[in-house]
């Protein structure tokens, strides 16, 4: 997530040379991922969601932003 971003609420992962965008109230994704890579994207995505949140309204209010845990 970067301080000068647009809506929706939205967050980017990147593995190796893929980069994707993840809505974070619906979930959809642009770009592509290799699927294992994104199905642990989209698990952490669903277990930090209000954190997500918390972190955009952040970004939207030039707040430094709160680290999220990684999955383990």
């Amino acid at each position: 997530m970067y301080i000068r971003e647009h809506a929706p609420a939205h967050f980017h992962a990147e593995y190796g040379e893929h980069e994707i965008t993840v809505d974070i109230e619906t979930g959809k994704i642009t770009g592509k991922f290799p699927k294992r890579a994104l199905s642990v994207v989209l698990e952490w995505h669903l277990l930090h969601k209000d954190e997500l949140m918390a972190n955009w309204e952040a970004a939207m209010n030039r707040k430094p932003l709160s680290k999220i845990k990684p999955l383990e």
